[in-house]
């Protein structure tokens, strides 16, 4: 019952209302007027009377927390249909439609829809994306609207482009999503299936096809175990056939398709040729058969089930019942210590690398590898390594080694590790010198006396024999320098030759050069020298040594000892000439069995050198000769500055002061030759311990305009001087004096005897 349309009774709808504008519906466009905004409010926005107006995207109701934007909070959300569209296909007896299954996504993001069709194999269709993805206008006449969410619901047909999608199903959010948007779901549908798919599915698994594929699957053993290789070290024992030896082999085992390589080790001068391989790679058989006929080694067999009487009737065994089997070598196979057969051959695995022991300790738990020893081939010249060619008269045992080891003779190789350390730096010779004379009962040959130079760079020998006058020899080179082989070795031997050492060499050795006896008399300096600097080397030469030797024959004998040197040392000077010293220990040296140059060890070691006077003629000519090279003439200007330096005016100055006004005025002499004529010059001392010396004599005796001096004799002479003292006949002597008390304390043990 409608109220009377009376005063009070009626309602102003403009009540509160403060908007009364106006939609514009009219406009102008290439001049022509035209109506455009059928959609479009009222008056202050109300719509119409009759007028439905749709949000441009979907209504969803806010939640809980902050207020974001749809491009944020509904950022990868998206919701999932399952659907379905049946078309029908024209001229085909086969079938009359297909029913094509896809999936619906919907972005809530931007209201976008994306349709994918899954891909079927030898479909011949064009699947995937159906619809890329975009917000999609709805059919006519509501084509100026999109889809929204509210469009979508389980069991509804669904329109894009003219094509309709059944709703069949959704996933598990999109079915909470819509819930939550108080849609109500429809119940979950069948999807149909595809009559011609299911007669093609039908008919594939109904064909038996003559060649079935069978898979072996290589890939993954590839990308599992690429570039993974065992490595065996192996040997093939041939010394039972003609010419045979035992050749070491390397044997590779790839992984990534179980097949086997052999590489053999070819040594230097083997006299064979470096082969890149023994065995190709390739799978190694187990076994070696005869070589089959053709076609008896494949992979499928044909059977013929009718025979020849209506032409036969072929068909593929499956059971493959005539399917010859060859078995590989596999990692499994592998051991050290076992024989795997090459095509014949025997092979003996003797041992492997770190990598193969971690694989087989990690896939088959073995931990303890033994190496295997390859056997060694018995007999025969060269089977030895000690032992080679016979001496063949040329040149030296070296060469002939040397020719076998080689089509092209060569010379022997030199240890150039020691020739580099040996070889002569400077001062330092590395060349032993010995005084040597003939052991022979030839009256002729007593005096003949020979120098026996050792080089330590090659241990090579050389013999010199100074000429002497009147002895009837001619003198000169008595060896040519060349590594002399020991006594007792065969000529003609296939052994090699042992030769002498340094530390065969010392004062009392006898040596046998070419059949000659040859004694040694005595040593230079610089072989004393450098035999006591190596006592490990050269025992002879080591004190420690020999001092334990006279303990041990000097128990009991210290009285003795001790009466005799004193007989020899009546002023008691604690010390006694070499002579004297040789005396004493003759008879406890002959109960010892001690040789010469032990004893002579022990007396350098305890020489007395009485300290030498250095001449100041000979400094004052060193001084000149060198301000005579430099052409120094300042010798005013020297006085004057050492006046400068004497505040007292007494003449004199110390040393030190003196050597600072040399330095001042620039005098061109080494520092120790100045101080040393210094020394020599010194009249008086200091109060504090420096020696004092009257410069102006100084400077008087140093100049070699007015007071020329001989020059000092140059380093020539001095070795020709030293040379002779060392000559054969110069009575040269070791050492001086001796110094008896240090020798007494340290044979007793530090006690007095």
């Amino acid at each position: 019952m409608a109220l009377p349309f009376l005063p009070g009774n009626s309602f102003n709808k403009n009540l509160g209302k403060d908007k009364y504008h106006k939609s514009h519906y009219f406009d102008h466009k290439n001049e022509t007027p035209f109506l455009f905004g059928d959609n479009k409010p009222g008056i202050g926005g109300d719509p119409l009377p009759g007028q439905r107006v749709d949000p441009p995207n979907s209504k969803i109701p806010p939640g809980e927390g902050s207020r974001s934007p749809a491009w944020v909070a509904f950022d990868k959300q998206v919701l999932s249909f399952d659907a379905y569209f049946q078309e029908s296909v024209q001229e085909r007896r086969e079938e009359q439609c297909r029913v094509r299954h896809c999936k619906i996504y919907f972005y809530l993001e931007d209201d976008s829809i994306q349709v994918i069709e899954a891909r079927l194999k030898n479909s011949g269709l064009p699947q995937g994306t159906l619809v890329r993805r975009h917000r999609i206008p709805k059919p006519a006449p509501n084509d100026n609207r999109f889809f929204t969410v509210e469009d979508f619901n389980v069991g509804q047909n669904i329109t894009f482009y003219g094509k309709t999608f059944r709703i069949t199903g959704c996933d598990q959010f999109t079915e909470n999503f819509l819930r939550k948007l108080g849609v109500r779901i429809g119940l979950p549908e069948t999807q149909p299936g595809d009559p011609y798919a299911d007669h093609r599915k039908a008919l594939d698994e109904s064909m038996q096809p003559l060649r079935p594929y069978e898979r072996h699957d290589t890939l993954r053993q590839f990308l599992d175990h690429d570039r993974h290789v065992l490595r065996f070290f192996c040997c093939w024992d041939d010394t039972d056939s003609l010419y045979g030896e035992n050749r070491e082999m390397v044997l590779h085992y790839f992984l990534s398709d179980d097949t086997v390589e052999i590489r053999e080790v070819v040594k230097a001068n083997s006299g064979r040729d470096a082969a890149p391989c023994f065995l190709r790679r390739q799978p190694l058989p187990k076994n070696v058969e005869d070589l089959r006929q053709p076609g008896e080694l494949c992979d499928r067999t044909v059977l013929n089930v009718f025979g020849e009487i209506q032409g036969g009737r072929y068909i593929l065994d499956n059971l493959k019942t005539g399917t010859v089997k060859v078995e590989f070598y596999t990692d499994k196979d592998l051991t050290v210590g076992s024989c795997i057969n090459v095509f014949g051959r025997k092979f003996l695995l003797c041992d492997c690398d770190e990598f193969t022991r971690e694989y087989y300790s990690t896939k088959y738990g073995i931990t303890e590898f033994h190496p295997v020893t390859c056997k060694k081939p018995t007999g025969g010249a060269c089977a030895s390594g000690d032992s080679g060619a016979p001496y063949n008269g040329f040149g030296s045992e070296e060469d002939s080694m040397a020719n076998t080891k080689g089509l092209i003779p060569a010379p022997p190789r030199k240890n150039i590790v020691q020739l580099i350390d040996k070889d002569k730096k400077g001062l330092e010779s590395n060349v032993l010198r010995f005084l040597a004379r003939l052991v022979t009962d030839k009256a002729i040959d007593k005096d003949r006396r020979f120098i026996v130079n050792f080089f330590l760079s090659d241990d090579s020998i050389l013999v010199f024999e100074p000429p002497q006058r009147n002895s009837g020899f001619q003198g000169g080179k008595f060896l040519e320098r060349i590594k002399l082989p020991k006594p007792g070795h065969e000529r003609f031997s296939t052994k090699a030759p042992e030769y002498y050492q340094a530390y065969d060499f010392y004062v009392g050795a006898v040596l046998e050069i070419n059949k000659f006896k040859m004694e040694i008399l005595d040593a230079d300096e610089y072989a004393y020298k450098y035999m006591e600097s190596n006592p490990d080397y050269f025992l002879v030469a080591n004190v420690n040594r020999v001092m334990e030797k006279l303990r041990r024959a000097a128990q009991g004998h210290c009285q003795e000892l001790q009466s005799a040197f004193a007989a020899k040392d009546p002023n008691d000077s604690k010390r006694v000439s070499y002579q004297d010293f040789r005396c004493v220990l003759d008879k406890l040296a002959k109960c010892g069995n001690f040789v010469e140059h032990e004893l002579i060890t022990v007396a350098r070691f305890y020489g007395y050198h009485p300290p030498e006077e250095v001449d100041a003629i000979v400094l004052l000519g060193s001084v000149q000769a060198h301000l005579r090279k430099h052409n120094f003439e300042l010798f005013n200007r020297l006085k004057e500055a050492a006046q400068h330096y004497d505040t007292e005016s007494s003449g004199s100055l110390p040393s030190a002061t003196l050597v600072t006004v040399c330095r001042t005025v620039g005098l061109p002499v080494p520092a120790d030759l100045l101080r040393a004529t210094l020394g020599a010059l010194a009249e008086s001392t200091s109060p504090d311990g420096d020696s004092c010396v009257n410069y102006c004599e100084f400077v008087d005796r140093i100049n070699w305009r007015d007071r020329p001096l001989p020059p000092p004799p140059d380093a020539v002479a001095q070795s020709a001087k030293a040379e002779d003292s060392w000559a054969p006949g110069s009575g040269r002597q070791p050492v001086q004096f001796v110094q008896c008390c240090a020798f007494l304390s340290d044979l007793s043990g530090g006690a007095a005897c």
